[in-house]
């Protein structure tokens, strides 16, 4: 099940200009600033920068869909002809994300959130 895109994250080589960048075409300053990433919250979307992108080999922005079950969706994914590109990694706070590509060479993001206590 997904509950939709609402995460984007961009692969920066500048993190300064872009976050500068950012701010500038939202309006607010980011609610996470580490040298690892920074995000920004604008009309229920997260919009991240991830100066590591590039080394991961990611060259443009990535669509992270929103899903209950990341295991379950990556092995979906996988079954129907994508090649993972990210396991599932805890990224802290419970919150896990994986990467995949279709055979179009789209990257296809899957994110998932620790339940609420």
């Amino acid at each position: 099940m997904t509950a939709g895109v609402k995460t984007v994250i961009y692969p920066v080589k500048d993190l300064a200009q872009a976050k500068a960048l950012f701010s500038a075409l939202l309006g607010a300053e980011p609610y996470a600033d580490t040298p690892y990433y920074v995000g920004f919250k604008d009309a229920g979307q997260d919009i991240g920068l991830d100066p590591n992108g590039h080394a991961k080999g990611i060259t443009g922005p990535v669509p992270y869909w929103h899903v209950s079950d990341i295991r379950a969706s990556l092995t979906a994914l996988v079954g129907a002809g994508a090649e993972t590109l990210q396991d599932v990694q805890d990224v802290g706070g419970g919150r896990l994300i994986a990467s995949a590509k279709d055979a179009d060479g789209n990257l296809i993001g899957l994110l998932q959130d620790s339940p609420a206590e």
